[in-house]
């Protein structure tokens, strides 16, 4: 069977954007070049001295861990040397980067993205990931990048996916245009494609949190997780608990077996701690690409207009049905 490239598919699908010109492509295929870059780095994490923890914290006042700020460096300098945007916004650094460079002026685009999602999971060979998201920029080309860029809501996106970093590697996005996943093939070194049009399970058993948490959350989804766990054959319960700890890790499991994932406001943290901009819009994207959901427990999380480049949100991810359910017990309980 004859095996389809991640850019020869690309390239079959420039057509469903005329106005890009062949740059979107381009830069899809960077960010798949620094994917394969910290691949390498991930597949050697346990014989190179990649793990453990910097000596710095990062702006979300985290322990940044090696291969944090490796896989940091490698995204930016792939997509700044591609030429393909003007700016770009990563989680691990307080201000956005508005490339200087005459070439990244006259860019389409900007790139928002997680360099390493679950990076606290690294040491124990837990699988990882980066997730990114993709704008047309609001500045006039030849201008440098602004803020304006890079606050705009997730609906605005043009593409988003995640690179998943386990017992296989994988590249998930979406255009707009449905969802489809890559599995790095190591003998040759590409990408290709192996999940055509991935779509959330009709039917699903599973919920993702951190029950650890529990005590913290509101009533609506204490309650949710109270009637996840009820026995009731007419409504395929009881579910089955599946939590990892890594969101790109829980969010592509639930995506391919079915499943909602919850990251909730607690006490301690009212907006939780997911990132809105890195986070939150590219999977929301992905979800609704899917057939899926996402919601803030109240709100389409492709809605919400951000105000902040590290801005937070409670989380609520997977199948529609799931999703409108929680709500359901958010709206009636948490007032």
């Amino acid at each position: 069977m004859s095996m389809v490239t991640l850019n020869e598919f690309i390239m079959e699908r420039q057509a469903d954007f005329p106005f890009a010109s062949g740059d979107l492509s381009r830069l899809l295929a960077d960010i798949s070049i620094a994917a394969k870059i910290i691949n390498h780095k991930v597949n050697k994490a346990g014989l190179q001295d990649i793990l453990g923890a910097e000596s710095t914290t990062n702006i979300q006042g985290e322990t940044q861990m090696k291969l944090d700020v490796f896989s940091d460096q490698a995204l930016l300098n792939a997509v700044k040397w591609g030429g393909q945007v003007c700016g770009a916004g990563s989680e691990e650094n307080e201000k956005y980067f508005a490339f200087d460079l005459e070439h990244c002026r006259k860019a389409k685009y900007v790139i928002l993205f997680d360099p390493l999602d679950g990076s606290s999971n690294i040491d124990v060979n837990v699988s990882i990931g980066t997730i990114f998201s993709i704008h047309r920029r609001k500045s006039s080309l030849g201008d440098l990048a602004n803020v304006n860029d890079f606050l705009q809501k997730g609906s605005d996106q043009v593409a988003a996916g995640y690179v998943i970093y386990g017992s296989s590697t994988m590249l998930v996005y979406t255009t707009g245009h449905g969802v489809n996943g890559f599995t790095l093939e190591p003998s040759i070194g590409e990408f290709c494609l192996s999940h055509a049009d991935m779509k959330f399970p009709e039917t699903s058993t599973m919920y993702s949190i951190n029950e650890g948490n529990m005590a913290s959350c509101s009533k609506g989804v204490q309650a949710y997780v109270n009637y996840c766990k009820s026995v009731d054959k007419k409504n395929n319960l009881p579910y089955t608990a599946r939590y990892i700890g890594s969101l790109v890790a829980d969010f592509h499991r639930n995506l391919i077996k079915g499943g909602i994932y919850i990251y909730p406001g607690t006490k301690k943290n009212t907006e939780g701690k997911l990132r809105l901009q890195y986070e939150c819009n590219p999977l929301a994207f992905i979800a609704e690409q899917a057939g899926g959901k996402a919601s803030d427990g109240k709100n389409r999380i492709l809605d919400i207009q951000p105000k902040d480049l590290h801005q937070r949100t409670p989380f609520f991810i997977g199948p529609v049905k799931m999703v409108e359910k929680v709500e359901e017990f958010i709206r009636e309980l948490d007032i």
